[in-house]
């Protein structure tokens, strides 16, 4: 009798093993680790691939995200084709491997060129005879100074280039042991500012950007807006046209769908939080059409853009063909109201800016640490209202990135204040007679 209920109560207990090993697979979440390549640590690459990496982690806790630093676009593909890297930032000027693919195309990065004052560059065609620090070779930067030169029929030996990280590059601009400089990077780099807030070295512009994209598709026309660098005294002093292209997030095709479905996701989904961290995120925008671009994008991204339904245009293509035929009627009117809405937008901002210049000056006639401390408290007021216009459309992405250098501005005319009464708060204690 006991023989004959053994067997039941042994297949079942295994069937329930089985069960519950079943269940325990599925319900278990591996973490994926995936590695970055990004480019110098001083650039916009690797922080805003340090900013995504934590965005990430707080929304979906099983893909950690390990930012690595390079020499730029070029070794970053090396990396990726060797699986040494899962995921990399590059220029959209790169022909890309078969084996990589697209993510999104983030924030803008403008061609810098940057003269000592002495040097009496005005224009490229001017670095004849000159010396020029340029970036690592294998990076963005590097290659694409070849081309603009190129363009304006330089050749190698009408000038002589050193290339080096750019920190060292920096640092010969500043000492004079070279006469301009060239990189590439999104604006606000911290070390660009220092540079042409020194006095001694200025921007140049860079035209002939339509020229330029008839060999380079990938670049575009673009302006560096006044007071970009420096808002009181205005750097540049006027509205300076340069040429840039995008940076682009693409990953091996190997990488599992599903975990870059879930970081484009929140690429889009969070980009507030992303902001808070790094500005240069209020660039991004959720592509309309994938067909617009010249890369190849990875099935998870597109899994994403297209929520795995055909567009609304695909679907709708008839009946979209008579509205659309009968629309015509109010398309002035729509005009109309962008204009009046994008009027509305640059009031907005231009109302954030004049808070930020009144409050600048007040900074500068503050003679006390505890008003300082007032002020501080209302730039990061003004700050939080910006960023909750900016989610609303209330104010534009380039009306966004001029109110960050101005704010920034003024963080550092706070601290410089503070500086100030510091020091004098401490000299007039080595005055006083001791009691």
């Amino acid at each position: 009798m006991l023989n004959k209920l053994a067997f039941p109560v042994i297949g079942i207990s295994i069937l329930m093993v089985l069960i519950f090993g079943l269940l325990s697979w599925k319900t278990s979440n591996p973490v994926d680790h995936l590695t970055i390549a990004t480019g110098a640590r001083d650039g916009e690459y690797y922080a805003f691939s340090q900013a995504f990496s934590e965005v990430v982690s707080q929304h979906q806790p099983r893909i950690k995200i390990n930012v690595i630093e390079t020499d730029g676009s070029s070794s970053n593909l090396d990396l990726l084709q060797s699986k040494k890297a899962d995921l990399a930032l590059v220029q959209s000027d790169l022909s890309i491997p078969p084996d990589t693919q697209a993510v999104a195309f983030l924030f803008p990065e403008m061609f810098h060129l940057i003269a000592t004052e002495q040097s009496k560059i005005n224009q490229v065609s001017d670095l004849k005879g000159k010396r020029i620090a340029l970036m690592p070779k294998g990076s963005g930067s590097y290659n694409l100074f070849w081309v603009l030169s190129q363009h304006y029929g330089l050749k190698p030996g009408d000038f002589e280039t050193v290339s080096v990280p750019p920190d060292q590059a920096y640092t010969l601009l500043n000492q004079g042991k070279v006469d301009a400089l060239f990189r590439v990077i999104a604006l606000g780099n911290v070390g660009i500012n220092q540079l042409l807030s020194s006095g001694k070295n200025r921007l140049i512009p860079i035209e002939q950007a339509a020229a330029l994209q008839l060999f380079q598709p990938a670049l575009e026309a673009r302006e560096i807006p006044r007071g970009t660098y420096n808002g009181s005294i205005p750097i540049p002093a006027k509205n300076l046209p340069i040429v840039a292209l995008r940076a682009v997030l693409i990953a091996h095709k190997d990488v599992n769908k599903d975990v870059i479905y879930e970081m484009t996701r929140i690429l889009f989904e969070s980009r507030n939080e992303l902001m808070a961290k790094t500005p240069q995120a209020a660039m991004i925008h959720q592509p309309e059409s994938l067909k617009d671009f010249w890369f190849s994008f990875h099935p998870g991204a597109k899994a994403y853009y297209y929520q795995d339904e055909p567009t609304f245009l695909e679907k709708y293509a008839e009946p979209m063909g008579f509205v659309l035929s009968a629309s015509v009627l109010g398309i002035s009117t729509l005009w109309q109201f962008r204009l009046w809405f994008k009027g509305r937008q640059k009031n907005r901002a231009d109302f954030y800016n004049l808070e930020l210049l009144s409050l600048i000056d007040q900074i500068n006639s503050t003679q006390t640490l505890e008003e300082l401390k007032s002020i501080r408290r209302q730039l990061f007021t003004i700050f939080k209202e910006v960023i909750v216009d900016l989610d609303k459309d209330r104010i534009s992405s380039e009306s966004f990135q001029s109110f960050t250098f101005t704010w920034e501005v003024a963080i550092a005319s706070i601290r410089h204040q503070e500086n100030l009464l510091l020091s004098s708060d401490n000299q007039n204690l080595l005055k006083s007679p001791l009691s």
